[in-house]
């Protein structure tokens, strides 16, 4: 597998010959790449200069939803010019529909994906992202599940089935075997087996074997699926089959279904086994694409759909294939349960070198050998599977490749599907996750948060981009916040190593579809239809920033986590502490394949290839490693490396029969020793293995201070703060973000020296150094206060030779001078069922309280006016105007006197007032803008003619998705605050 390196600025520009000779290069040549890519920065002034305007190849993306194919060249046209003046640097083309999920009211379709008028709008879409230096992505079918109406059965995903016909011996001649098949039903034999049954005895089957034998998928949101591994204990008396008394009669299979065969003396059981299509859909399709699921274990049957339906799309589009078109896409892993593909006993043999058939026995209900044994041949059945998974991206990619193309599919889950998620990231060039805002399906973080395995695969394996479906939701629509809901999801994601945002969604609407239009079910609505569009680049620009950093520096990480060998394995969230308690110490989570070829030990750390170098490996608490990772961490060890984890107990595989048990034992005693100490510290070789501890009490006893460490104002952890470490150049740069909308102060302790921390501002640009600090023992102490869902950069580039600063507050305190008693007059939009002329309001109040229906059902923008008269006394100080609270969207647009102060769209919602408040009479403008949200629902109990808007989207009434109205306007208190104490 030869990745493509992406260009360095994470947008491609190259011209299309040398595209493609760029897309050859190695592995090793791109991880030597991004190893030196951090220390490429041209000077610390460039990168402030990025960072203050952040350039487009640091814009945001989009998942750009073409609903039921319904979109049109003046829509596709109309939409990148917004995102290309709105700071978006391409998007994901993404055919697909769920207009009428959730009773909601479908809308028209278009043309069906990959039909000569879709190719149409799919080349105008091409030359319109070339003209405007976009860069696009394309899903490679319509909906997800990858398939289509052309995929046959034979072609579609397959599960083993089978017929049991019982027999009793000695008897000679032919026997009459039932096919497993329905009449019409697609099937292919594989094996029949003879098993002898015993009297004496009635076996139960494997606990869980509809998972264990990938016959149903598990599904769910990132679980651990370590139980897939256990082994529960045999029934009293039980009596398994021995695999060498399971005879395999295959090849006495006649074609009209009779068995020639002289049957032992005894009972037995025969098992035809062969393979059928599963009923696996495409899911989410626009008209015109429903059909079968793609086997994704067979790349001939992944050549046939590409040769099918892309290599006609890359042919109409030339030259823009590798160029404007960089990747190709295919969505979440949700296609159910698959266990089966023409040749996989052939694969299994290769890569777990036994023969499965007799043990095939096993999925049909029957014990082989033991409970273990069957359990162990079920875990090689799964990494087969896997293995195989793992190939089809592979497949994908070198399909990709013969165009300049990457490919960035969500191969790794959260869906727990067969298939193993760093292995299949190690595929891609550029690492596709997603994460949630908050809402009624998914209120949690644990399943709403999945980057981190999306950026330990990145730095693992050398890639570049980490990139994230953003922001889904399902529930009530245009509810979401920018800097109470967006924002936070953003960085607890950034702090997991996101790099690169796909909004989700961004859909496509026709001017004929009416606003806000037609949208999917789902998804964070961010598009031009959007109530707050034209002000929307505030806190685009936010994300640039912290993208622009992210993109240039090297991630720093004192652990590697191996998560095991099962299948399936798809890794949680950052919370997810995988080596006990981590606090102050970043991690990576590493697949089996790169520790065991590329994980090394030097100078007593391990490293990789790609650059990233981690001070201990931890194992995981199961006691479970393959023979395979117990020999490499064995070497590891020797060579110096330090190993944090439990004594392994056993590998669940047959690979290696009874002499890897015993080299497994033999490996495990030497490296842990044969005590049974709870805990312990081994020195083996060089290196060591320690247990019955966890990563910070490791680090901490061996001198090494946590990389950061954070505590509130009484001295506890201060755990609802997160952060993540780059280092670029000289410079070290770290992120913090407060999560659970409290401010709060802290202390930052960070393991740095001799240098002035910076505090970095993403949401406005600005730079400034910190006024207290102190450097001590390696370390420096920045005390902070972040506000409600705050974050911050402090960088370290520039040496100092102070060891403490003590010069006022790090960020600076304000005063209350006065709050504003003035009445105000608000202007609606009347185009949106707003009053048509402007409304007096004595108090600032909450619009849906108002008895003015035109008011407590409005949506849209609404200017605030009014004048006040500012004390003389405090027109020279530093003063800024606070807005108090802005609902429901949370931007405000501000004037003073006649002049723009900007946007602003988080609390305090502070604007500058210093140059522009006069003494005298002073003329104050205040724009805010609610969503869609109430218009909508207020719409939706009108008969359409007397609606304002315009929209598939029916609001529900009943339920945990039911629509409450959304407060909305300037709430205030409006203040004038002054910086520092007022008094002086």
């Amino acid at each position: 597998m030869t990745p493509i390196p992406p260009p360095l600025n994470g947008v491609s520009d190259y011209p299309p010959l040398m595209s493609k000779l760029v897309s050859r290069l190695s592995l090793s040549i791109f991880a030597l790449t991004l190893l030196l890519l951090p220390h490429s920065v041209a000077s610390n002034d460039a990168l402030e200069a990025g960072f203050r305007n952040p350039p487009h190849s640091a814009g945001i993306r989009a998942f750009w939803w073409w609903l039921n194919g319904n979109v049109t060249a003046e829509a596709i046209t109309r939409d990148l010019e917004e995102m290309k003046a709105k700071g978006f640097n391409g998007a994901l083309i993404f055919d697909a529909d769920g207009s009428s999920q959730r009773g909601n009211t479908r809308v028209p379709a278009g043309p069906a994906f990959g039909s000569p008028e879709w190719t149409a709008l799919f080349v105008h879409a091409c030359k319109e992202a070339k003209r405007l230096d976009l860069e696009l992505s394309l899903n490679i079918q319509s909906g997800w599940n990858l398939g289509g109406p052309k995929v046959s059965e034979a072609e579609a995903t397959q599960r083993l089935i089978w017929s049991q016909t019982k027999v009793d011996g000695p008897r000679a001649g032919k026997i009459s075997i039932t096919s497993p098949a329905k009449p019409d039903m697609f099937y292919r034999d594989v094996a029949v087996l003879a098993v002898p049954l015993s009297t004496s005895s009635e076996n139960h089957p494997i606990k869980e074997l509809a998972l264990k034998s990938s016959t149903r998928e598990l599904g769910m949101s990132a679980p651990d699926c370590r139980f897939l591994l256990e082994t529960e204990p045999a029934a009293p008396g039980e009596v398994a089959v021995k695999s060498s008394d399971v005879l395999n009669l295959t090849d006495r299979l006649a074609d009209d279904g009779t068995l020639r065969w002289d049957v032992p003396a005894g009972q037995w059981e025969i098992l035809r086994i062969g393979h059928t299509a599963t009923r696996s859909h495409v899911s989410t399709h626009s008209e015109g694409w429903g059909g079968r699921v793609l086997d994704y274990l067979s790349p001939a049957a992944l050549d046939s759909y590409w040769g099918r339906n892309i290599e006609p799309l890359m042919e109409a589009i030339g030259p823009m294939a590798g160029t404007t078109l960089r990747y190709v896409h295919t969505d979440s892993w949700e296609g159910g349960g698959m266990n089966w593909t023409p040749g996989l006993e052939k694969t299994f043999r290769q890569r777990r070198g036994y023969d499965p058939t007799p043990w095939l026995a096993v999925l049909a209900g029957h014990v082989v050998d033991s409970r273990e044994a069957s359990n162990a041949f079920l875990a090689d059945f799964r990494k087969t599977i896997g293995d195989l998974v793992a190939d089809h991206y592979g497949h994908l990619a070198t399909l990709s490749r013969k165009h300049g193309m990457g490919t960035h599919p969500e191969c790794s889950g959260p869906h727990a599907g067969p298939l193993d998620g760093l292995k299949n990231y190690g595929r891609s060039e550029l690492m596709m996750s997603e994460f949630w805002s908050p809402s009624p399906h998914r209120p949690t973080p644990d399943h709403r948060f999945f980057v981190k395995q999306a950026s330990s695969a990145a730095h693992t394996y050398g890639k570049q981009l980490v990139g994230a479906e953003a922001f889904t939701t399902i529930g009530p629509h245009w509810n979401d916040t920018p800097w109470s809901t967006m924002k936070p999801s953003f960085d607890n994601e950034f702090c997991a190593g996101l790099n690169l945002v796909f909004n989700h969604t961004f859909t496509c609407s026709p001017k004929e579809m009416g606003i806000p239009g037609q949208e999917y079910f789902a998804g964070t609505h961010f598009n031009p239809q959007v109530t707050w569009w034209d002000e929307s680049t505030a806190f685009i620009d936010y994300m640039k920033r912290c993208q622009y950093l992210a993109q240039r520096g090297r991630f720093i990480a004192d652990v590697v986590h191996y998560y095991g060998d099962h299948i399936p394995n798809v890794f949680a969230r950052k919370g997810h502490d995988p080596a006990g308690a981590l606090p102050g110490y970043d991690y990576d989570v590493i697949s089996e394949e790169l520790l065991l070829s590329s994980l090394a030990t030097k100078d007593g750390r391990l490293s990789l290839p790609s650059g990233m170098e981690y001070r201990v490996l931890s194992l995981p608490d199961h006691g479970i490693l393959s023979l395979g990772a117990i020999r490499k961490i064995h070497a590891l060890v020797r060579a110096g490396a330090t190993v944090l984890g439990p004594k392994p107990r056993m590998a669940v595989s047959l690979e290696s029969g009874a002499e890897g048990v015993a080299i497994f034992r033999q490996l495990s005693d030497e490296l842990w020793g044969t005590a049974t100490d709870v805990t312990g510290d081994r020195r083996v070789g060089k290196g060591r293995v320690v247990w019955g501890s966890n990563v910070s009490d490791l680090l901490r006893s061996d001198g090494l201070a946590p990389d950061v460490e954070l505590t509130r104002s009484d001295g506890s952890p201060a755990m609802e703060t997160d952060w993540i470490h780059y280092r670029m150049g000289n410079a070290d740069v770290y992120f913090l973000a407060e999560l659970a909308g409290k401010a709060r102060k802290i202390e930052a302790v960070f393991r740095v020296s001799g240098r002035v921390p910076e505090l970095w501002d993403a949401a406005d640009g600005s730079i400034r150094e910190a006024t207290t600090f102190s450097i001590a023992d390696g370390l420096t102490t920045l005390p902070l206060v972040l506000g409600a869902y705050d974050s911050l950069f402090v960088v370290f580039r520039n040496p100092t030779d102070a060891s403490k600063r003590n010069e006022g507050p790090n960020q600076p305190t304000w005063t209350e001078a006065y709050t504003m008693s003035t009445p105000w007059t608000v202007t609606f939009d009347s185009r949106w069922g707003g009053p048509k002329s402007p409304v007096r309001f004595a108090t600032l109040t909450d619009w849906i309280e108002n008895d003015d229906p035109a008011i407590g059902a409005y949506s849209g923008k609404a200017v605030y006016r009014t004048t006040f008269e500012a004390p003389a006394e405090v027109t020279g100080m530093p003063l800024a105007l606070e807005l108090g609270e802005v609902r429901s969207v949370g931007i405000a647009r501000v004037k003073l006197n006649g002049t723009d102060l900007g946007v602003t769209w988080r609390p305090p919602f502070r604007v500058d007032l210093r140059q522009t408040l006069k003494t005298g009479e002073n003329k104050l403008e205040i724009t805010v803008i609610n969503s869609w949200h109430n218009r909508v629902m207020a719409d939706a109990e009108l008969p359409e003619n007397q609606r304002v808007t315009r929209t598939n989207i029916k609001p529900a009434k009943t339920g945990r998705f039911r629509w409450a109205p959304e407060p909305s306007g300037l709430l205030g208190p409006v203040r004038v605050v002054v910086k520092g104490d007022i008094k002086n």
